[in-house]
């Protein structure tokens, strides 16, 4: 057997929001690692179960921690709680958590968009502020988080989730270009669709385009052990935004996408 790569050793890494479809699947690949994780969720009764699951899957340690991104205080504090949590300082943090609103209907309205901003947008950035600022002066340590293919081009189906999750595709832009010089790796993650519970009940769920929660889940793992930039999951996102990106806009805002 091959001897891990200092890469591939034990780490202590916070889950943000590990109760979602895709962090899931994620924390246990990275348990079976050997890592330290941080499972964080708003509900601790749906913690508890899961932190249960990972601990029989992994020789690591799974600790817990109740907590919403949304509370300004809860965040500037999370690594360090984490940090004590694990006894010793954090080498990597994934922001999982997020919301899908249903545009498909009616427009949404003023306090249902600025929701769909705050949990997609606002407070994966302060997780990500408050990490950044933990990790610069640890070369080696890596940040992730869950943005979406839905951020490359303002569509009339999801502009409102689209506009936040390109938000935080710039926000983790502009991050990398602040931490490469170092040594901290960024990750933007850019999923399509993902059979999930938060896309339980929506045609998009059924489309021949929609993957499962595991195969994203192991693209961000190796996503995070090949120190990736970006990264669109499954891979045939790509080519497919990339034409949707050079539709010129005379054509496109007749489009029904």
């Amino acid at each position: 057997m091959a001897t891990a790569s200092k890469r591939d050793s034990p780490r202590n890494v916070i889950l943000v929001g590990a109760t979602s479809g895709i962090a899931r699947p994620l924390g246990r690949r990275l348990v079976a690692r050997g890592w330290n994780l941080v499972v964080t969720g708003r509900d601790p009764a749906r913690l508890a179960p899961l932190a249960d699951d990972l601990r029989v899957r992994g020789n690591g340690t799974i600790a817990t921690l109740v907590f919403d991104p949304s509370d300004a205080a809860a965040v500037a504090g999370l690594c360090g709680a984490a940090a004590a949590l694990l006894g010793g300082p954090i080498d990597g943090v994934i922001v999982c958590h997020g919301t899908l609103p249903d545009e498909s209907g009616a427009w949404l309205d003023v306090e249902q968009t600025r929701g769909a901003i705050d949990a997609n947008f606002t407070s994966a950035a302060m997780v990500l502020a408050a990490a950044a600022q933990a990790l610069e002066n640890r070369p080696g340590a890596f940040l992730a988080a869950i943005s979406s293919v839905a951020g490359d081009r303002g569509r009339q189906s999801n502009y409102a989730y689209g506009a936040a999750k390109a938000g935080l595709t710039a926000y983790l832009s502009g991050l990398r270009n602040r931490l490469h010089p170092r040594g901290v790796v960024v990750i933007t993650v850019k999923p399509g669709i993902v059979r999930t519970p938060m896309t339980e009940g929506l045609a998009a769920a059924r489309s021949p385009l929609a993957a499962d929660a595991d195969t994203v889940a192991r693209d961000i793992e190796r996503a995070i052990l090949r120190r990736q930039a970006v990264l669109y999951t499954p891979w045939f996102w790509w080519p497919v935004m990339t034409v949707i990106c050079a539709i010129p806009e005379a054509i496109f805002k007749r489009l029904k996408l």
